[in-house]
């Protein structure tokens, strides 16, 4: 008994003196790479300034604010604004807009990126190749309001899909007032969007793997898919896990700009999401404390599924950020 409550102990006290030995390496890293870290001040300083000083705002989703009192002298509610946010009869169906939506970009949009990084690695022209990627480049330069005008325009009445379905014996279509349609489209133009842009990390991943991989492989007979399973696809699994969880992290995040755009009266029971809804009680109607008590929800949802997604991938033996 007492050998054992020593031997813990012992483990203990190595513990310790292993965490200060670290503690001291780290240290003295930082005295040695000084200068680079003076450099990195004014960043952080700048970091600080705009992302977390503003943070103290918050507090207006606890108080009933008005402009005379201003945010600190305005009087303190609690969770009275929360509550309300629970008992309005239209927040669940928007919370489940803004749940589905997200869940089918994630579904859809996600795994877009990597499968189009994977063919246009297998381009064998380099020329080809750049000239596909460019051109994929291209929209993600583009505002939500430019694309919302091309979407629109390309699904009107008088646009070319109307006009493929009248040349097939079809009706016309008014696909921007089918409420049944509006999910399908802000999913499949957020990943022609994006698309291109999301590929370029996947692409330098690509890059980076060791060439001796593929011609060892490939005197071993293994084909094009074979390859693209058993060593492509292995070596992209770490970016992969960490960009999965920092897009869990946005899983409430349907798309403000893309919706807003895109959206009209007609749709309205299906494509209004939490933000266009934060957007029209906090500015529109001025009930900045309400939308403030929104979003923060969100927010704080968004920070539990970052760290559940984490935790998951960790557990599964995944790239984790921490």
């Amino acid at each position: 008994m007492k050998q054992g409550i020593s031997t813990v102990k012992k483990a203990d006290a190595a513990s310790r003196a292993d965490g200060r030995s670290r503690g001291a390496a780290t240290w003295a890293a930082v005295v040695q790479h000084r200068h680079y870290y003076a450099l990195l001040l004014p960043v952080m300083a700048l970091l600080v300034l705009i992302h977390y000083v503003p943070m103290a705002g918050i507090v207006i989703a606890f108080k009933q604010f008005n402009i005379k009192g201003g945010l600190w002298h305005s009087p303190w509610v609690g969770f009275k604004y929360f509550k309300q946010m629970l008992e309005t009869p239209s927040f669940l169906a928007i919370l489940w807009n803004t749940v589905r939506i997200s869940f089918l970009k994630v579904l859809f949009g996600f795994p877009a990126p990597i499968l189009f990084a994977l063919i246009l690695n297998e381009i064998p022209g380099l020329r080809a190749k750049k000239v596909f990627q460019t051109v994929s480049y291209l929209p993600h330069f583009l505002s939500w309001v430019v694309v919302a005008g091309l979407v629109m325009s390309m699904l009107s009445i008088q646009g070319p899909v109307n006009y493929v379905l009248s040349l097939l014996g079809g009706k016309p279509v008014i696909f921007m007032q089918e409420s049944g349609l509006f999910t399908g489209i802000v999913v499949v133009s957020d990943i022609w969007k994006g698309i291109g842009w999301g590929s370029i990390i996947y692409l330098a991943a690509i890059a980076g793997i060791d060439v001796q991989l593929y011609e060892a492989a490939a005197m071993d007979g293994a084909r094009r898919l074979q390859r693209v399973l058993h060593i492509t696809l292995p070596s992209l699994v770490p970016i992969i896990g960490t960009l999965f969880i920092l897009r869990m992290g946005g899983l409430l995040n349907a798309g403000f700009d893309q919706v807003l755009n895109l959206y009209n009266p007609m749709v309205l029971d299906k494509a209004d999401i939490i933000d266009t809804y934060v957007y029209r009680t906090g500015l529109v109607q001025m009930q900045y404390s309400f939308s403030a008590a929104v979003g923060l929800s969100k927010n704080l949802v968004g920070f539990l599924m970052v760290v559940l997604t984490n935790a998951t991938v960790n557990r599964l033996g995944g790239t984790t950020l921490t």
